[in-house]
Formats: C-alpha cells, sequence, structure tokens
C-alpha cells in the first residue's frame, strides 16, 4: 500500500453549522504510524471518522483509502443482540470472509476474551466490548487502522499487547492513525503526529527514539573519536576497556 492522501478536507453538520474540520491536508504513507491529538472537542474524531470512510467531507476528499479498514471507535457500540462469537462472524462476513471458529477463538485467547465469546454484546464491560471492537477491525487485516482513543477501558494486558498488534498492521504495508490526548502513545512510536486545533491541521515532528551503539577503537584513537562523535551532535555516555563490552 503507498499511502493515503488527504486534500481540502472540511467537515461541518448543517448547512450554516460552523466547521469542525477546515482545509486539512496530508499525506499518510504506508507502513507509518500518526498520532492524532489535541483538546476534546478539536477536531480528532471527526477526522478520524472521514479517514475510516464512516463520515463524508462536507468539502475535499480522502484519495487511496484501501479496500479493508479496521475502525475502532472510542465508544464500541455494545447495546446489540448479537453474542460475541455472531457479532465477530458477522463482522468477517461483512467484508467477505467467512471467519472460521479457530480464528476466533485464538483472537479471543490473545485479548483474554475468551470466557465472553457467548456472552451478549449488550452485557459486556467497557473495556470488555472495546476488545470485541478491537477484534472485528483486525479479523481481515486492515490495509488502515483507525484508533480513536483504543485505550479507553482496556486492561493492562490488552493495553500491553496494542503496540504488537498496531506493528503487525504497518509491517505489512497498512497504515495505523490513533487519536490521544491523554500521552499514552510511546509504546506505538509514531512516526508523525498531527495536532488538531479549532478544526485546523498543523503537522509535528516526531523525535526519533534514542539508540545506544557501542564502538570499539584503539586506545591511541580514543580521544579523536570521542571528539567527533560529540561534533556531530552524538552524546558519549562513557568510555572502558574493550575488556569491559560484553
Amino acid at each position: 500500500m503507498t499511502g493515503l492522501v488527504l486534500q481540502n478536507v472540511s467537515v461541518r453538520f448543517g448547512r450554516r453549522g460552523p466547521w469542525v474540520l477546515s482545509g486539512v491536508n496530508g499525506m499518510l504513507p504506508g507502513g507509518t504510524v500518526t498520532a492524532v491529538t489535541g483538546r476534546n472537542g478539536a477536531g480528532k474524531t471527526t477526522l478520524l471518522r472521514v479517514l475510516a470512510g464512516v463520515l463524508p467531507a462536507s468539502r475535499g476528499e480522502v484519495v487511496g483509502r484501501p479496500a479493508v479498514v479496521g475502525w475502532v471507535p472510542e465508544r464500541f457500540p455494545a447495546e446489540q443482540a448479537w453474542t460475541v462469537r455472531q457479532y465477530l462472524n458477522t463482522a468477517g462476513r461483512i467484508r467477505g470472509v467467512v471467519v472460521g471458529a479457530a480464528a476466533i477463538e485464538a483472537w479471543a485467547e490473545r485479548l483474554y476474551l475468551t470466557p465472553f465469546l457467548d456472552t451478549r454484546l449488550s452485557e459486556l464491560s467497557k473495556g470488555t466490548a472495546q476488545k470485541v471492537g478491537l477484534v472485528q477491525a483486525l479479523l481481515v487485516r486492515p490495509g488502515l487502522l483507525v484508533l480513536d482513543e483504543p485505550w479507553e477501558g482496556l486492561d493492562a494486558a490488552t493495553r500491553s499487547e496494542l503496540p504488537a498488534l498496531v506493528h503487525e498492521v504497518i509491517d505489512a504495508g497498512g497504515v495505523c492513525v490513533v487519536s490521544d490526548h491523554r500521552g499514552e502513545l510511546a509504546g506505538l512510536r509514531p512516526d508523525a503526529e498531527w495536532r488538531i486545533t479549532d478544526g485546523r491541521l498543523t503537522v509535528l515532528a516526531v523525535a526519533a527514539e534514542p539508540q545506544v551503539i557501542e564502538v570499539v577503537v584503539d586506545a591511541g584513537e580514543v580521544a579523536a573519536v570521542v571528539a567527533s562523535l560529540r561534533a556531530e551532535g552524538h552524546t558519549v555516555r562513557s568510555v572502558r576497556p574493550a575488556e569491559a563490552v560484553g
């Protein structure tokens, strides 16, 4: 997948309503995670809904949206009559795939849903319903995964699994877009941050995660190598004898 492009996307509700999004332009390359941040009410959820295709733009368009989109709203709509197992089977069929029992049970085990497979959605807690939302989005690997505040209500074990789920999508060339207003993005290692302020987009640079590299040099070259590394902006954490290097 090459990615998605937003072209002058604007949204308002009603012909005379205020613009919730105004002239948003941006690119989402394949194999990347983009964080959407901003205060509550800034337009984050509206942008995510447009990206996922569940809300049409009033103006502009999204180019390159893939055939399979995984959409996980902040609150999964659990007031439905199906059991978890029935719902996931139906979600697969909507995507044109008959989901086998083994696949559903494997996802349930991974996200600690097994005891709830035959429970009605309306009887689930918010956190458990949110897990169902994650599974339905991932049953068929999406080319675009859109997550709106995905940590809400999840237990610690599922929170720790979320980065792996995201990176499985992007490692296959997909795109992930995730909103956050609580500063919980560190484990996802986003490639870009889109800040929404009063419906307008600012693309912010994301600092690369620092890496530690050990370098072995001749004793007579230590001072010159240290000076060269520091001149290039690197941090030299320590100098020690070669036998101390593991």
